[in-house]
């Protein structure tokens, strides 16, 4: 029987896909109470949890020069009430394991259903009695402006301020910028207005999503929330923008960058659950929404341009957008945009197959699935159902309209919102390097330069260092800085014992160096090395979960640059090449940014105090299989041992991943084992 069934099978054709199951969100129940607030719940007793889930739904509005005022009213929103102190909300959420939070226009909690009424008790004390005290608001101050001074130099940071002033422009809410002296000029009473003006239960949905039944739910909800007082919320309105016929190049320069952040984008009139919607999220997936996308496939794996491209399709009520964006090496900048744009533009024609499209649903439709599990993801959709006006089956039968999308539909969604030629082109790097060839992509030839904050500027460099101070200078004043070069000179050896947490768990760390030009570095977890590189002075093994190789070529050069004691000493010496692009700004103060080359060819950029002369920070470019990446790194807390100083935090950004290193133990000079560089 199994030939027979077998060899009736033609297995060189793909089975024609099932039908769409119809996904069992549970039945949407609702009741609206007098005081205006609209309640959903989804009764659904696999787990005897609850979550309630509370929306504004109110217009977008400008901030000015306090933007941030309503994140900072959100935020103050749990953190007292006229009930309650900060401490004894987390106490009493803690007490009975939920999760709480509130936001400028929302508040969620989520609890066992045993404890819901608690729960709600402090979910709803918070909501109508926040009691804004001007300690924590000062808290929060601190915080908002050491966030933005974080991201002062991040330039994925910069390209999304830049990008929105562009899209929007400035007297858009969309288009405000989030600044120090924004969060500064934000008052007690300017949180207090936008709490009082703004929460108002006419304006919110709550839905309740959990093991509760709508009986239930409507006693609970009518006891904690009836008595909120309604009241008038303004609304606003503000003009489309300005649409672009031709591509606009624009450029923030990032004097010393050793790669750039390129990305296109434009505006789009797409609504939230328009007919186009989700045709355009699974167009999206096509071009640049996940690892085998038309984007990320060109770029990445094709190329090696890049560790990942991606896309974006946004529908909103006021206004959506297109973007595509990727973080590309200096010297292939130019080529990058271009096959970004070719791939952007090809979607744009219909260059699309029906394999493609098949993926993505695939993909999109099991990762629907999944997200079904999270209660908040139910509860936005009960609330977006009523929010966009939707069909009541709008969600349960989305598989169903995923499955029914259609080639033509995909292409005709491409060509409707996809348009770089109507919109930017923006660039965050180093302009030195980069700009002259972006001119190929402006019709008129004409690149418009802006700072971080979208304001326009004239084309600047780095600015020049003071007369007299070039490379050496700044090498020699950094061993100045050290302990001098006497100091260093007695350090014939170091070891380094450093703790991490990479990703939540714990490494610790081991580096001994030797001045003879000898480099050992192991990292262990539980106290079991995971992983270890070895240089000898002449040959070089690493050893890991594959086993152990032996380095040549350009592995084995980069561990000799390392095995370095003191790498600025070897600066000064004719083997390497220094250039000193002038002073900017990083780290929140004044640096030089030195360009250096090492023998074998491979380039990093140094940043320098101008103040103390200590090394703040370096990046430089990784080639690995996986593609190119940033490799950043931030020195602080330096501290003297036997006279040299050395930073006891290391911060090393790789790719999409951070791990912060703090010095246990340094030790200098130490006594080392014969076999400690050993390569057998």
């Amino acid at each position: 029987m199994t030939v027979s069934v077998s060899a009736q099978v033609d297995r060189s054709k793909m089975p024609e896909p099932g039908p769409a199951p119809k996904i069992e969100l549970g039945e949407t129940q609702s009741f609206t109470l007098d005081n205006g607030l609209k309640v959903f719940v989804v009764e659904n007793n696999k787990l005897p949890r609850v979550a309630y889930s509370l929306q504004l739904d109110i217009d977008p509005f400008a901030e000015g020069d306090k933007m941030g005022m309503a994140d900072l009213a959100g935020d103050l929103m749990s953190r007292g009430t006229k009930n309650r102190t900060k401490d004894e909300i987390n106490f009493e959420i803690d007490f009975i394991g939920a999760s709480f939070g509130t936001s400028a226009t929302s508040a969620f909690g989520s609890s066992l259903k045993k404890h819901q009424v608690k729960l709600l008790e402090i979910m709803s004390d918070v909501v109508k009695n926040a009691d804004f005290k001007q300690e924590e608001l000062d808290k929060l101050k601190t915080q908002y402006v050491s966030n933005i001074q974080s991201q002062k130099d991040d330039p994925d940071a910069i390209s999304s301020n830049v990008s929105r002033v562009l899209l929007y422009g400035k007297d858009h809410p969309y288009g405000e910028i989030m600044t120090e002296e924004t969060i500064e000029n934000v008052t007690l009473e300017d949180a207090k207005n936008i709490y009082n003006t703004y929460f108002k239960p006419n304006v919110a949905y709550l839905a309740v999503v959990g093991d509760i039944t709508l009986a239930e739910a409507k006693e609970l909800v009518t006891k904690y929330f009836g008595d909120w007082e309604k009241g008038e919320v303004p609304t606003h309105k503000y003009d489309a923008p300005a649409k672009v016929t031709a591509p606009k190049v624009a450029f923030v320069n990032k004097p010393g960058a050793v790669q750039s952040v390129i990305s296109v984008f434009n505006t789009i009139n797409l609504k939230p659950g328009s007919p186009d919607d989700i045709t355009a999220s699974i167009t999206n997936g096509i071009l640049g929404g996940g690892f085998v996308s038309k984007l990320n496939l060109n770029l990445r794996e094709e190329h090696s341009y890049t560790y990942g491209a991606r896309s974006s399709i946004s529908s909103d009520e006021w206004v959506g957008s297109f973007s595509a964006s990727a973080k590309v090496r200096n010297e292939v900048t130019d080529s990058a945009l271009l096959e970004m744009i070719k791939e952007v533009m090809a979607m744009r024609n219909g260059d699309i197959t029906e394999e493609e499209l098949t993926t993505i649903k695939n993909y999109r439709s099991g990762t629907f699935a999944i997200g079904l599990e999270s209660a908040s993801r139910k509860a936005s959709y009960a609330i977006n159902i009523d929010k966009y006006d939707l069909p009541e089956d709008y969600y349960a039968t989305y598989l169903k309209r995923v499955a029914d999308i259609t080639l033509e539909n995909v292409k005709s969604v491409s060509k409707k919102y996809i348009n770089p030629l109507g919109g930017y082109i923006l660039v965050v790097g180093n302009q030195e390097e980069v700009a002259e060839k972006l001119k190929q992509f402006s019709p008129t030839g004409v690149i418009n330069y802006y700072d971080s904050y979208g304001n326009e500027v004239e084309e600047t460099t780095a600015k020049p260092a003071p007369e007299g101070v070039t490379a050496e200078t700044v090498l020699k004043a950094y061993i100045d800085a050290i302990g001098g070069e006497k100091n260093v000179a007695k350090v014939k050896s170091i070891s380094m014992e450093m703790n991490a947490t990479m990703q939540g768990t714990p490494l610790d760390i081991e580096i001994t160096i030797d001045g003879e030009g000898k480099l050992y570095q192991a990292i262990k977890m539980n106290g079991n090395v995971i992983q270890k590189q070895v240089y000898n002075g002449e040959k070089a093994i690493m050893s890991g979960g594959q086993g152990t190789q032996n380095l040549e070529g350009d592995d084995l050069n980069k561990m000799k640059e390392e095995a370095v004691l003191f790498p600025e000493m070897n600066y000064l010496k004719g083997e390497y090449t220094t250039d000193l692009k002038g002073v900017d700004t990083k780290f929140d103060e004044e640096v030089y940014v030195l360009k250096i080359t090492s023998p074998s060819g491979a380039e990093k950029t140094n940043y320098y105090s101008v103040e103390n002369g200590l090394l703040l920070g370096s990046e430089e470019m990784i080639e690995s299989p996986q593609g190119a990446f940033i490799n950043s790194s931030e020195y602080t807390e330096y501290t003297s041992v036997k006279g040299v100083k050395y930073p006891f935090k290391i911060s090393e950004g790789m790719g999409p991943q951070t791990i912060e290193m703090f010095m246990n133990e340094l030790t200098v000079n130490p006594k080392v084992a014969a076999d400690k560089y050993s390569v057998e």
